[in-house]
């Protein structure tokens, strides 16, 4: 186990704790409007202990990009119009202080320049070098069949076919292209990425509405939506569960309540 890593590894524990702290803010805000002050303040306090982590102990850089929209799309649903420009304002504060205190927080958005700016120049092998040529094998092998892909469990093949006679980066050879589209798209072609995105589409659908439950389910999509632009996370396992957990939770509940409704109305027209 690595220091400050107690769940899994560091993608895992920045993918949960990011969530963790983001959909409290929904409970947070409703205990505020019901004046339960005491009990919004401990939620508070543990939501601020998730950022902290993330911001001064352990953060996987992905999460640079999702807690903010994240954060965004609880604003612009759930906050009043005379308080959103304050919220963001004040966000901006935030992660400008935290950028300031936090040594982590500025050499992980650090490495991520740093390592793009070096692709293509040196032949050095970064991680986020070895995206870029992931991604750049994958969209060449979708060419070569873009409608039905190469078949289910191909990205190896195809990755170390193109490897071969390679150096350096462009001999970097792996299962997972760390994209969710590509990896898709590389197996299924068009098809495959036409179910992908009419299941979350479909999904994002049910969540509309006030509530926790479907506060839940939609920040859990967009939060596997923005991750799965640098990684293959409804197929990793700890983010895929999480996805399958969270979505199957939230929807559970909204049609359970949904039957309830009915089962009600039902019966008063029985009555009647």
């Amino acid at each position: 186990m690595q220091p400050g890593i107690p769940v899994k590894n560091y993608i895992d524990q920045s993918q949960s704790f990011a969530l963790c702290a983001v959909v409290l803010a929904w409970p947070i805000l409703e205990l505020i409007r019901s004046q339960r002050v005491g009990l919004a303040i401990l939620l508070l306090a543990v939501s601020i202990a998730f950022l902290l982590n993330l911001s001064f102990v352990v953060l996987a850089r992905t999460a640079l990009v999702y807690v903010p929209i994240m954060l965004f799309f609880f604003a612009v649903f759930y906050l009043p119009r005379s308080t959103f420009y304050g919220a963001i304002v004040c966000f901006l504060f935030l992660a400008g202080s935290a950028w300031l205190g936090s040594s982590t927080l500025r050499d992980r958005t650090n490495s991520i320049l740093l390592e793009y700016s070096r692709y293509g120049v040196s032949n050095e092998i970064t991680s986020a070098g070895m995206r870029l040529e992931f991604w750049r094998k994958s969209l060449a092998s979708f060419r070569e069949a873009p409608v039905l892909g190469h078949g289910t469990g191909s990205v190896q093949m195809v990755f170390d076919r193109a490897a071969q006679g390679q150096t350096g980066l462009a001999a970097q050879t792996i299962s997972n292209p760390h994209n969710q589209t590509l990896s898709v798209a590389v197996q299924w072609g068009m098809i495959g990425c036409t179910i992908l995105f009419t299941m979350w589409i479909g999904q994002l659908t049910l969540f509309r509405g006030p509530g926790f439950y479907p506060w839940l389910g939609f920040i859990v999509i967009v939060q596997n939506i923005v991750s799965s632009l640098f990684n293959s996370h409804l197929f990793d396992f700890v983010p895929g569960w999480i996805y399958v957990i969270g979505v199957s939770l939230a929807a559970g509940m909204i049609l359970q309540r949904v039957d309830g409704t009915s089962q009600i109305c039902d019966g008063k027209n029985v009555e009647r």
